[in-house]
Parts: C-alpha cells; sequence; structure tokens
C-alpha cells in the first residue's frame, strides 16, 4: 500500500496555476515550481508524471475554480435577464482588482496561445472547448436579456461580446484600465 502525499494537492495545483497563469508554460521551470508550491522535484514528478501534467492540472483547475463559477448564472436552466451584464461587471471588477492585488490577470487559455503549446492538440482542443463554452453562455445571456431577438440577431451579439470578453482578457495583461474600459463599452452596448 502506497504512502499517502504530505501535501495538499488541490494547494499545490492552485499555486502552479496562478504561476503557469502569470508566467506561461515556456517561461516556468521545475525551479519555479519547488519554490512556489514546497514541493520537491521528485514529488512533482511523482504526482504529476511531468510538467506539462501539472500544467494540464492547472488548467482544469483554472477552469473549475476560476471560470465555471463565473459563467454558471448564464448556464441555468433559467438565466436572468441581468446575468449577463452582472457577469461583465463582475469580469471587469476582477481584472481590475487581480492586478492589484499582485495577483495573475488576464486569461491561463489565452496566454497559452503565446507558448510553445499552441500547437499541442489537446491544449487546443481545451482552448476550443472552453470558447464553445463561454460562447453558448454569452448566448444564454443575449437571449435572455433580449427574449424578442431572433437567433441570428443573438448568436452575432453573442459572438461579439466573446470576442469583446477575449480581448479584454488578452488586454488586461498589459493595460488593466483598457481591459475595464472594454467590458464597459460592452456593457453598454447591450442596452
Amino acid at each position: 500500500m502506497g504512502r499517502s502525499p504530505g501535501y495538499d494537492t488541490a494547494e499545490v495545483v492552485a499555486a502552479a496555476r496562478n504561476l503557469f497563469w502569470e508566467k506561461g508554460f515556456d517561461a516556468v521551470s521545475v525551479t519555479d515550481v519547488e519554490r512556489a508550491t514546497g514541493l520537491s522535484r521528485s514529488s512533482v514528478y511523482h504526482a504529476f508524471g511531468s510538467m506539462r501534467g501539472l500544467f494540464d492540472a492547472a488548467v482544469q483547475d483554472y477552469l473549475d475554480v476560476v471560470v465555471r463559477p463565473r459563467l454558471r448564472p448564464l448556464q441555468a436552466d433559467r438565466v436572468d435577464p441581468d446575468a449577463l451584464v452582472e457577469y461583465l461587471t463582475g469580469l471587469s471588477a476582477a481584472i481590475a482588482r487581480l492586478g492589484d492585488a499582485n495577483e495573475p490577470t488576464g486569461c491561463l487559455l489565452v496566454a497559452t496561445t503565446a507558448t510553445t503549446l499552441n500547437d499541442d492538440a489537446a491544449v487546443r482542443g481545451v482552448i476550443a472547448a472552453y470558447h464553445a463554452e463561454l460562447l453558448a453562455a454569452i448566448s444564454a445571456g443575449v437571449a435572455a436579456r433580449l427574449p424578442a431577438a431572433h437567433a441570428a440577431d443573438v448568436m452575432s451579439r453573442a459572438r461579439s461580446i466573446a470576442g469583446a470578453v477575449i480581448a479584454a482578457m488578452t488586454l488586461a495583461r498589459v493595460n488593466r484600465l483598457e481591459a475595464v474600459r472594454l467590458l464597459e463599452v460592452t456593457v453598454d452596448t447591450i442596452g
């Protein structure tokens, strides 16, 4: 029977998530992970198999802990007409707050597209699935906000809003104020 680990896996994954989110996959070394998590190199490899295994766990944690709770009101059986505005204003507030708290900002998945993992089929699949989930949630929010709108108009607006969200997440890494402004303008266009 194996020995149980002397660490909290969720805490290790969260620390690694923030490290990958802040620096990007290519810029994170095993030494960085050791410092951030308190684990030895052998423990990292034993628990996750590789740096890529740890990264995959960090991405799943990012989706489950950071992304999906924010999207949940837009994925409910009955979406409130204000859910989309609340999502965008909440995202805007998070972008403003996270940077001040010296925590990573922007989007871990969007940032990953600028690393050597951008050609990895599994990573591309995760990013495509995230985009589809985001677009479906925003579509539900637009439909709830504008119940008389035609399906084509709902989808067109949803694509535009999803594009603005992704642009804001990209911009947040270099200019949080402009990212916040972009989301505020997006809210104004919803009506």
